[in-house]
Formats: C-alpha cells, structure tokens, sequence
C-alpha cells in the first residue's frame, strides 16, 4: 500500500533517551532494536527517528557533521541496517529526521565556505557584508535568543543562523547546495528507510533581497520571553521559492514507491495556510504539521478551527496532526488546568487525536501519560532552557528518558548515568506496571489505536463539525455508509449534550460518558464516540 502513511500513524523515538544499551547513558540504535515489541505492541505504523547522524550534539543532533555517517552515540550504520530490517519484519516503517536547513559549523562544507569567498563552497551558506557601521545586514533574529547574524573574521562577512551560531544556514538559492541535499536523501532512501521527517521546512529559503522583517502587531508591544516572537518572520523564512525546491523533494521520493514525507512548518502566524500549502496536490510533500496543537490552547474554538481552515475550500493536503513532540512541554502538563485527573486527559486526548482527520503523531512516553519532568537547573543541557530560564525552562522537561521496569535503576533505561533523570513521577508511570494493569493508559492507547483501524471514517474519512458552545467538540467523521460522532468535554465539569437522530450506543473506547435517552452526559474530559447512520444528525448542547 503505497499511501500508508495517508491516516496512519507514527510514534516519534528520541533516540537519546528511549533505551541504552551500553550503560554510557546516552539512548542508541541496539537499544531501539531491545524494544521494538513495545513499538510494535501499540500497533502503530511508522517510527519516526529523531537524529541519529554524526554531530557535535551543540543542539542533540540537530547540528549535523556528516549527514552520512551515524553517530558513534548511536552505533553504527550496521545497527541503522539492523533496526530498519527488525521495524519492517514488524511491519512497521521507518522515517528518519532529515536536518538539511542548517548544518553544523563542524561541518566540512562550512569550513570550506568560511575559508574565503572564492573557493568551491564560498556560497554554500548565506554570507552578507556589514552594514556601513558594522551591523548585521537585518534585523532578523535567532530562535535560540540574539541575532541571526554572527560576524566571521576570516571572511569579514555575517552569516545567517536562525538557531545556535553553530548552526550556520545552508543557502538553498545555490543549486549545488540542492543537488547536494538530494544526493543526502538519496543515500538513506537506498538503505531501505521509508521516508523522512524534514526538519524546520519552511526554513530554507531566506529573502534574496535581505529585507527586514517587520514588527508583529499581535504582540500590542507587549515584549516576550524570547525577542523572536516579537517579529513576524515575513522574510527571514517561508519564502516561496520553496515550493519548487519540495517538488525535486516530492520527484526524488516518487522514485521510492511507498515512501514519504512530513514537514515540521515552524510559523505561529502561518502554521496551519503553510501546512495547506506545502501538501496540496500530489506534487509537493506529502503530510505536514504545526505547532498549533502544541501550545497550551486547549479550546473547542481552537481544534475546530484549525482543522477547518486546513481543509476549507476541499483542500486536498493532508496533516499530520500531534499534541507533543521533543520540542514543546508534554501536553499532559501542558493541559492539566482543563483536568481533574491525568487518567482521563490523557485518554480525551489519544481520543481525540485519533478521532481527527489527518494522519496521527504520537511522542515516546505519551502512551504511558507521561507528565513533563521538573528539570533543575543544574541539570539543563538545552541550550534554549540556558538562555531564557527560568521563565522558559527549554526542552529537557520533555526529554527525559523513557521509564521500563520500576524496581530498575533509572527505571531500567540504562546501568549507567542517564543523560537527563528519570524523575519519580516517570518512574511511577513505567511500562512494566501498565503493562500489568488492564485499565491503564498504556493498554488504553492499544485498545483505542486497534480499534481505530476497523474504522474507515477515522482513517481517511471526511470530517464535519457541529455548532456547539464551549467546552463542547463535536464531529461527524464520514466514509461509506458507516457514520461516527465524536464529542468531547473540554473541562473538569460536567456538561450534557442533546443527541437528535443518531443511534443510542457508545463505542467501546468512550470513557467519561453515559447516555439517558437522547441526552449525553459528559463527565470531566469526557469522550463519546457514537455509530451513526449516514446523514446530517444533529448535537445540541445544553449546559
């Protein structure tokens, strides 16, 4: 089936913290292969691997050095080969993270460039003289705090960075700098990989012209945390010309039958249009996502608006939606004011994650309702946490290491001195008790991901949704003759809805709901799932 990935769904492993195998504390490739049943066990589609290729690790990995080699972290392109063989034994693709925006200023290419502004490479990177009086040649600013610009003396020119100034921008106007990356994706389509999770998508062209990027309005003139979310990123990414870029992406991909890609579209003002955009047709890739659903907005307003605007006007692109990744705070903490109780936020949320139109993305741990752990700040590595703490405590809190056995050391992650601490509030939450217990999260995230595949309303259906007031979602998933309605309490307080015209059943991984006649009583974070027959039917919220 060439279009797997089309509703299927992908588990994301960090490599660094999912299992080692070695006892230096640091996750790896043969740790991956010792618990590829537990991958294999939740009944997902896909991995997707968080960088293994060889880096200095300024930024985990997303700093690369030789996008050929893995890194001796990790193992071995040996190990790479071994755990690609055991995934599809298992039935289970692999994609990988493909870093190419930026590299790491380690990299050979980059100290080619840098030398001088004549050799074969002098254009590889986005190089601009000073202005008259020394400044950057913009205003634009870095992810990671500062400005995008860093001086270098041998060249006496700035260079672009949008995240570490070891991390230097590759300048995708340069069409050997595209060719160059093909021949990267190539060299990993051939070892048998099924794809590629594209890293920070709608960074790689900058604007030609080095103009300035304007204020954003939004913020009222409120100042932020991090400077760079004072600015609205009209020029310093999502440039247009990367359109034709992801078609050669699309074209070289189209040589691989079955294999695909999902882009990470890093844009607040314009995350769900690019991800519209970048997926429309069959020419340009092939899912995205956003961050729109990995903040702390937790609003049937918001679900249902994002979702519609991503598929208004028969948009024919595709999402892949998630609720955590290794970059945001896990959605469990995240979300916990709308809660009374972590078992059932975490079961509205694989719910209603599962239940939406779009292919499904779902972040080590967040079968077990893992909670962000409490990093000190002795124990950072996170760059981003360093800068702005402790009013932004960075990515570490959602990084920690994957809890196994609870009588183990570490909870059985490795022998040696994790990289992050497995915190007590993870170690309590470990696989070997879910395991064990039948009504736990983890065996929730079974059931309901089996179940969904019986459904194709949830797998490629259409999606309608209701009119109904906060803190109520409701939707029609269509497909065929069979009909589901899904709806949601978004709060810790009881809410009733009216059903009209649709069967009185609830599907077996509804929790929180129970049904008197044509009423639906919705306790806290509840989730119903209904069969209905096709047609309209109608939902009507009471308070």
């Amino acid at each position: 089936m060439t279009e797997w990935w089309r509703g299927g769904v992908i588990y994301q492993v960090y490599p660094r913290s999912f299992q080692d195998s070695n006892g230096d504390g640091i996750g790896d490739l043969a740790g991956i292969i010792d618990r590829l049943d537990h991958i294999a066990s939740l009944g997902v589609d896909c991995i997707w691997l968080s960088p293994i290729t060889k880096s200095p690790m300024a930024d985990m990995g997303y700093d690369v050095s030789d996008y050929m080699q893995v890194d001796p972290l990790f193992g071995s392109l040996r190990d790479f080969d071994v755990l690609i063989d055991r995934a599809h034994a298992l039935g289970i693709k692999v994609i990988m993270d493909q870093v190419v925006s930026h590299t790491s200023d380690q990299h050979p290419w980059f100290a080619e460039s840098c030398f001088s502004r004549t050799n074969s490479k002098a254009d590889w990177y986005v190089w601009a003289d000073a202005n008259p009086d020394g400044t950057p040649p913009t205003n634009w600013l870095s992810v990671f705090g500062g400005s995008a610009w860093e001086w270098h003396t041998s060249r006496k020119q700035y260079y672009l960075h949008n995240f570490l100034t070891s991390q230097p921008d590759l300048n995708f106007h340069n069409p050997k700098v595209q060719e160059a990356v093909l021949e990267i994706m190539r060299f990993w389509l051939d070892r048998g990989v099924d794809g590629f999770r594209l890293d920070t998508v709608n960074y790689y062209f900058h604007d030609a012209e080095l103009r300035s990027n304007p204020p954003l309005v939004a913020l009222n003139g409120q100042p932020a945390i991090n400077p760079y979310d004072m600015q609205s990123h009209k020029y310093s990414k999502s440039q247009p010309e990367n359109l034709d870029w992801l078609r050669r992406v699309r074209a070289l991909l189209n040589e691989y039958p079955g294999t695909t890609t999902v882009g990470e579209v890093g844009d607040d003002e314009r995350g769900v249009e690019l991800m519209r955009q970048y997926t429309s047709g069959t020419d340009l890739l092939h899912m995205c996502y956003s961050f729109d659903f990995l903040g702390p907005k937790f609003t049937a307003a918001h679900f249902r608006g994002k979702v519609s605007t991503f598929f208004a006007e028969d948009s024919d692109g595709w999402p892949c939606w998630s609720f955590s990744n290794h970059d945001v705070v896990r959605h469990m903490t995240r979300w916990a004011p709308h809660s009374v109780s972590p078992r059932d936020l975490s079961r509205q949320a694989v719910t209603l994650i599962t239940t939406l139109k779009g292919s499904v993305g779902l972040y080590q741990g967040e079968e077990l309702g893992l909670p962000e752990a409490d990093i000190l700040y002795e124990e950072l590595t996170d760059p981003r946490g360093k800068r702005f703490w402790p009013e932004d405590k960075g990515r570490d809190g959602c990084r920690t290491p994957m809890p196994w056995e609870h009588h183990m050391n570490h909870a059985g992650f490795t022998t040696g001195t994790p990289w992050l601490p497995v915190k007590h509030a993870a170690a309590a939450l470990c696989v070997e008790t879910q395991n064990a217990d039948s009504t736990s999260t983890l065996n929730f995230y079974r059931q309901i991901l089996a179940w969904r595949k019986s459904h194709p309303a949830l797998v490629t259906g259409d999606i309608a949704f209701f009119d109904t007031d906060e803190p109520v979602l409701a939707y029609r998933r269509t497909a065929g003759n069979k009909d589901l309605i899904c709806v949601f309490n978004l709060s810790a307080e009881e809410r009733t809805v009216a059903l009209n015209d649709i069967e009185l059943a609830l599907e077996p991984v509804s929790h929180n709901a129970t049904l008197d006649r044509s009423s639906l009583i919705l306790g806290p974070n509840a989730a119903a799932i209904l069969p209905a027959p096709a047609g309209e039917g109608r939902v009507a919220y009471t308070a």
